[in-house]
């Protein structure tokens, strides 16, 4: 379905009965990248997937979408709902832009996972990385997606899901050369929210692959020792939906059980 926020259009898809439970995907992938993940869920909740600014059936603000703005359009969907109450599951960017969300709304949020996604904001390196990619994209756009993609999986993966790996390129591809110069510099202008998660009065997980070369699973594993973070740790890469396929579902549905009490 489509909603107009700001004049322009975001997807998304409302399913299933129950207490909501709020799908955001990551950087150049779309709400299909759930498919396989959905299914369990719907048995016991309403489950809503949105397409993130940008990506997807969803259009363009500008050049820069923040976490901010996308979780301004993500918000949008939830008002035109009425749903006031929810759990959000984030991949990757998707958790960021969770996070912005519970930020805005924090008495709305009865769960928050992120999911091979961190607090963390970008290092001077990583900044450094993400700017250069803007440029290379202008000229190289699929040779810098497929490559974006590719080194999401861990080494073991990249025979394994070969099938799974393409089929994510084929999605990736969909986003348009706007949408990934704005994701990315919006990634790279937010700001740490250890401090913010650690306080949220919420349920949250954070579920990582132990080969995953984006996130930093020590550092997180240290810092959230002392807190009521739970942590998930998973055998492969960053894309646990696919590499870890149902040890996740099976981690998510006892996650949003713990909503249902």
């Amino acid at each position: 379905m489509i909603l107009y926020h700001k004049e322009s259009p975001v997807y998304y898809e409302d399913e299933g009965q129950g207490k909501a439970v709020i799908l955001l995907h990551g950087f150049l992938e779309n709400s299909t990248m759930w498919s396989g993940i959905k299914p369990q869920l719907l048995k016991s909740n309403r489950v809503v997937c949105i397409d993130l600014l940008g990506h997807g059936q969803t259009d363009c603000l500008g050049y820069s979408h923040t976490m901010s703005d996308m979780a301004e359009a993500v918000l949008a969907v939830l008002n035109h709902l009425k749903i006031d109450s929810y759990t959000l599951i984030g991949h990757s960017m998707g958790g960021y832009v969770a996070l912005a969300l519970a930020e805005k709304k924090p008495n709305s949020v009865l769960g928050l996972c992120l999911m091979n996604s961190t607090y963390h904001a970008d290092d001077d390196k990583l900044k450094a990385l993400r700017k250069k990619a803007n440029t290379m994209v202008q000229t190289l756009f699929e040779s810098m997606v497929r490559m974006s993609v590719a080194n999401l999986f861990s080494s073991d993966s990249i025979i394994t899901h070969k099938k799974q790996i393409n089929k994510v390129i084929e999605e990736a591809l969909k986003t348009s050369p706007q949408g990934y110069i704005a994701g990315q510099e919006g990634m790279r202008l937010r700001e740490d929210k250890f401090e913010f998660y650690k306080n949220l009065k919420a349920h949250k997980l954070i579920v990582m692959g132990l080969k995953d070369p984006v996130i930093n699973c020590e550092r997180i594993l240290s810092e959230t020792k002392p807190t009521d973070i739970k942590c998930e740790e998973l055998s492969l890469g960053h894309m646990s939906h696919i590499e870890n396929k149902s040890e996740l579902s099976y981690i998510l549905k006892h996650f949003i059980e713990l909503m249902n009490l």
